[in-house]
């Protein structure tokens, strides 16, 4: 398989993995607004959330010193052109590299994420109201699955598909980590506020940012304890979106490709992001500092997809240019 089809299959996967989680995280901080009264200044309701992506330098390049408000991070996180990881950019990549594998994917996938993207592009022409938002981010959220349904029903079981699944589930890892990450330094913003309605409403928009909050309570009848959460989050082996979780299923689409290199930079790589999980138990986690803890998970992730690009991306650009001559 040539690497140029590798890439634009992990990249749409990637790309399309991050419109479905722009589309939840703004969606849940909408409502959240909603169940805690407005307890936080708008700013401070906001301001994670471009934490969380990485943008806070590309929102003041393109607000200036202007306020963090609700309507500003909406538009930018969902239909700013200017902004690479907005929903409408991220879905156009996803698109354009879905073009580009468009022989290696099934037709069904295809022409749900044709449809998928003009709908969006014509929706998106407009301004996004905040009252209209749920709606919408409702209707990404539900053709993401779809498209991933799709993927499971009628795509072959081959090496494009499981890259596929490393794009998905490392860009799953990564927002998990970085959700619960930013989330958790905001939770308790002053210590009169644990045991509040406050602190119940942080921590439970947290699990809903990651779909987590049904699964949770199932498992767990002690409220909603920080040590519970993070050993769902990150150590949960059954929950789709906990870090152990996301980085078996990479483990299997990395044993799937295979490698002829003896030794091979992906798979150190997957050893080191495995040893991040192995042995680890809540309260270790936070003995050592779950901010720490998760700045060298989100390390090991970044490492690993250096790895991918060197093993399989990079590494065969030059035979890729020479096949198509």
């Amino acid at each position: 398989m040539l690497s140029r089809i590798a890439d634009s299959m992990y990249w749409m996967a990637r790309s399309l993995e991050r419109v479905d989680n722009t589309a939840r995280l703004l969606d849940i901080n909408l409502l959240y607004l909603l169940e805690a009264e407005d307890a936080l200044a708008e700013p401070a309701q906001w301001q994670p959330l471009l934490g969380i992506f990485r943008s806070e330098d590309n929102y003041a390049e393109i607000h200036g010193d202007a306020d963090i408000r609700r309507d500003r991070v909406i538009r930018f996180m969902t239909q700013e052109k200017k902004n690479p990881g907005s929903l409408y950019s991220s879905l156009r990549v996803a698109r354009e590299n879905a073009r580009v594998v468009r022989d290696r994917i099934s037709f069904e996938m295809w022409e749900a994420m044709n449809e998928f993207w003009l709908e969006v592009d014509r929706h998106l022409k407009r301004p996004l109201r905040a009252e209209k938002a749920p709606e919408f981010f409702g209707y990404v959220r539900n053709q993401v699955a779809r498209f991933h349904g799709l993927t499971m029903n009628t795509m072959m079981r081959g090496e494009p598909f499981s890259f596929y699944m490393l794009g998905n589930f490392l860009e799953r890892a990564d927002m998990t980590s970085r959700t619960l990450d930013v989330k958790y330094h905001m939770l308790l913003p002053d210590a009169s506020m644990i045991g509040s309605p406050v602190d119940y409403y942080q921590w439970g928009a947290l699990l809903k940012s990651l779909s987590a909050f049904d699964a949770f309570r199932r498992q767990y009848h002690a409220g909603l304890r920080p040590i519970d959460v993070v050993e769902f989050v990150i150590l949960e082996p059954e929950f789709p979106r906990s870090l152990r979780f996301g980085v078996g299923r990479m483990e299997q689409a990395v044993q799937r490709i295979g490698t002829n290199r003896v030794e091979c930079e992906i798979c150190q790589a997957m050893v080191a992001l495995k040893k991040q999980l192995e042995e680890r138990t809540a309260l270790s986690i936070f003995d050592y500092g779950l901010h720490e803890y998760l700045t060298d998970f989100l390390e090991h992730i970044d490492a690993f997809n250096n790895a991918l690009q060197s093993d399989y991306f990079e590494a065969y650009l030059a035979a890729d240019v020479e096949c198509a001559t």
